[in-house]
């Protein structure tokens, strides 16, 4: 009879403990909401930094923070914990991040400011808090975004854990976040175009790079090149993105370097494009008459993100850059069109100390004229890869035919084939002939006779290049002839 009324005792007593206790948890998850749904995020997160704050002093748990940036670089581990996060969200969490682009494919969802998330990693629980504190300074930007100056704000990650699994989490955990979410990137990334973004009214670097969605269709596919060509460009990049451990064991920054050079309309944008669209990287775009300093080339440089292409396009005439030493004498100033980037400048970067303040870069020059360029900047470590962007040929005309009409053999093949072997025609120019009609018949027999028209126009334009020549070396004889002659009068 005892045991069963002490029973009873403790079971009453049980049911007080765990009423009070549910009572409690749901006062706690009430106030939560209530400040979560309508305080103010400052004052939110000061009460919410507070109590987690006590609660730590007495707790076995570790917190690392996970900072956006740092210095003036992105931090790697922000950027992938943030992408990673996204494909973790759980049916607790009440506030998220969604946006998409108009040529976007899927959502991006991302954590919204002060959520938290729980993951399991071989078995250990782990909670992520995004936390973003106001900044008043204007001076604050983000270096690739430009609509940080407007939001103002630092944003870190929590990561919380117990002490013990504190060597798992470096070694194992948060490598194996970075292997995700490059994976993950990688599936989703929609390719940008990055340019330089200058202050318009001051002639500043602004934010450094504002970017826009590549939507070029060119592809290793649809390329009129030579199919040897392009068959030797795809193997050397992908040899190049898979040596990250070659390049480390020799000693060489992870890049290569291209110079594409050859006639206007051969090319050389469509191979860029396609080789962002191989490899699924970003492109820099970078216009060097726009840079006042070779301090600026060095910020905008280091500020590029991995993975990407730089181009610098018509190298030997964006800027003078045949004294590597030259300094100019009066002040900078951009509306006079002087500039102080020097050759040096350029080379330290490509190949110099500054060359290693990135990985896996693919930097490619283009050119009309390649004779013009200093012989230092030619030399494999710069430019790797010289690649002559030819006028049509056979093999490039077959492939836009197939492009453009969706025919791969015509009565007229032979005879435009004998035609092109004869004339400096390139391939932009059949392109656009082929674009003029859908029906073979007119559009091929159209490009013949185009191609007796250009190849007139080239024996006319070699005609008159000879007489120019000719008239100049005349000249240039009747200088040496006035010279001897004035020599031999000094003598006498």
């Amino acid at each position: 009879m005892a045991g069963s009324s002490s029973a009873e005792t403790k079971l009453a007593t049980a049911k007080t403990v765990l009423s009070a206790a549910a009572s409690v948890a749901a006062t706690a998850m009430l106030a939560r909401s209530i400040v979560r749904d309508f305080l103010p995020h400052e004052i939110h997160d000061y009460l919410f930094s507070g109590v987690r704050s006590f609660f730590n002093r007495f707790s076995s748990q570790l917190t690392m923070i996970i900072d956006e940036f740092d210095g003036l670089v992105s931090n790697q581990i922000y950027e992938a914990a943030e992408i990673y996060l996204g494909s973790r969200i759980s049916p607790n969490t009440h506030r998220l991040k969604v946006s998409k682009s108009d040529k976007e494919h899927n959502f991006t969802i991302t954590m919204e400011s002060n959520e938290e998330i729980s993951d399991v990693f071989n078995g250990v629980n782990f909670n992520w808090v995004l936390v973003c504190q106001q900044v008043e300074s204007k001076n604050f930007h983000n270096p690739r975004d430009l609509n940080s100056t407007l939001r103002a704000e630092v944003r870190s990650f929590q990561l919380s854990f117990h002490k013990k699994h504190k060597e798992m989490v470096l070694n194992s955990y948060l490598p194996n976040i970075v292997k995700v979410a490059k994976s993950m990137n990688q599936e989703r990334k929609t390719l940008k175009i990055f340019t330089v973004s200058y202050d318009s009214m001051y002639g500043n670097l602004a934010d450094l790079w504002t970017s826009t969605n590549l939507d070029h269709p060119a592809t290793f596919a649809t390329l009129a090149m030579d199919s040897e060509i392009k068959s030797f460009i795809l193997k050397d990049l992908e040899r190049f993105v898979q040596r990250k451990d070659y390049y480390r064991k020799v000693g060489k920054a992870w890049k290569r370097g291209y110079l594409l050079y050859g006639p206007p309309g051969t090319g050389k944008s469509s191979l860029i494009a396609a080789m962002a669209n191989y490899l699924n990287f970003d492109i820099y775009d970078l216009e060097l008459t726009e840079i006042g300093r070779n301090s600026e080339l060095r910020r905008l440089l280091i500020s590029m993100a991995n993975r990407s292409i730089l181009v610098v396009e018509d190298i030997d005439c964006t800027i003078e850059l045949q004294d590597r030493t030259a300094v100019v004498a009066e002040p900078f100033s951009r509306n006079s069109h002087q500039t102080q980037v020097t050759l040096s400048g350029l080379l330290n970067f490509i190949d110099g100390l500054w060359s290693s303040c990135g990985d896996e870069r693919i930097i490619v020059f283009t050119t009309n004229h390649k004779e013009k360029l200093d012989p230092a900047l030619l030399r494999p470590g710069r430019m790797d890869v010289h690649v002559h962007m030819s006028y049509c040929t056979p093999c490039g005309f077959r492939l836009l035919v197939a492009n453009y009409l969706g025919i791969k053999e015509h009565a007229l093949f032979g005879e435009i084939e004998e035609s092109m072997g004869t004339t400096q025609v390139t391939p932009a120019e059949v392109a656009e002939q082929l674009i003029k009609n859908d029906d073979p018949d007119i559009v091929l027999n159209g490009l013949i006779e185009f191609l007796k028209v250009k190849s007139k126009e080239n024996e006319e334009a070699k005609a008159k290049k000879s007489e120019t020549d000719e008239e100049g070396n005349e000249i240039d004889q009747s200088v040496k002839e006035e010279k001897v002659d004035n020599d031999e009068k000094g003598d006498d």
